[in-house]
């Protein structure tokens, strides 16, 4: 998965690398462009352009005798009928398409989340940065036992796990580690002292991770979470997996969330992007001779 991550990373860098430094609105009104019309040739190569044309006029004809029989219920009916059987068949050819144009997009998506889905950190501004291991650290961890008359105490906790946070010059562990047995999870509080790109170093036991950070308001991808699991390198594809066997489920830098200026809306990035994008095919269709 890393490999399709990296392919696809590297596109979306690309074509966003011009409009870093202006408006994030800017890049994505380039980027939903560029997707609403990739969008529309991707729908015209892989559809029944004559199928869906004539399905539609079907539809259109069911209506229009709808309108001139309206006092006969029998002919009213029928063409309801036949509505409804066209609109099934005009959703199975627009399936086919839809399939082709929904991985690349899911892709896409995450990658575009990666760039404007979150704020950088703030000099002086705590985080908190999370590891989850992938199994218990021991038996005890959050029971207690006691004798058959109750008059038993408690076991002790068993120690936390051997987890240790390497911080670089430039940011400053405010806290010690937090472990939380019942989550399997090991925290700490940062605060950056100076803008730029970090890599954290995470040692488990005799294995060392590694984590990006940005702090700092510059464009560029800040990714949140890594983890190995598929569903999350699809949707946090900004750096790969663990090697098989480790000891790390995940690690997560907690990002605030980011928002983008849509005509004085402050809304979630993705808002804009459906809007201009839907738009813009709607637009764009005519001109390229795309029926849909």
């Amino acid at each position: 998965m890393w490999i399709i991550n990296s392919i696809v990373g590297a596109i979306v860098n690309a074509a966003l690398l011009p409009f870093r430094s202006l408006s994030p609105m800017v890049g994505l009104t380039v980027f939903s462009l560029v997707s609403g019309v990739a969008m529309l040739y991707v729908f015209k190569w892989t559809s029944d352009q004559e199928g869906i044309d004539l399905v539609k006029r079907k539809i259109y004809a069911g209506i229009f005798e709808i309108r001139l029989f309206n006092d006969d219920l029998r002919a009213i009916m029928a063409a309801q009928r036949d509505i409804f059987r066209y609109n099934l068949s005009y959703l199975r050819l627009s399936l086919r398409p839809l399939l082709f144009m929904m991985v690349p997009f899911v892709l896409i998506i995450a990658q575009l989340q990666l760039h404007y889905g979150y704020q950088g950190l703030a000099v002086d501004q705590p985080v908190i940065v999370k590891v989850t291991l992938v199994a218990p650290a021991g038996p005890g961890d959050a029971g207690s036992t006691g004798d058959a008359g109750g008059g038993g105490t408690a076991a002790p906790l068993a120690p936390p796990p051997d987890v240790q946070l390497d911080v670089p010059d430039g940011l400053r562990l405010d806290t010690p580690r937090l472990w939380i047995p019942s989550l399997n999870e090991v925290a700490w509080r940062l605060v950056p002292e100076a803008t730029g790109s970090y890599e954290l170093g995470i040692r488990v036991g005799s294995e060392t991770f590694t984590k990006s950070l940005v702090v700092g308001s510059q464009g560029g991808k800040r990714s949140p979470l890594r983890a190995d699991n598929l569903l999350d390198q699809i949707l946090y594809p900004g750096e790969p997996g663990f090697p098989s066997g480790a000891g790390v489920a995940s690690i997560e830098v907690m990002y605030p969330e980011g928002t983008v200026n849509f005509f004085g809306w402050q809304t979630h990035w993705l808002i804009p992007f459906f809007i201009i994008t839907v738009a813009l095919a709607f637009l764009l269709k005519k001109p390229l001779g795309v029926t849909f």
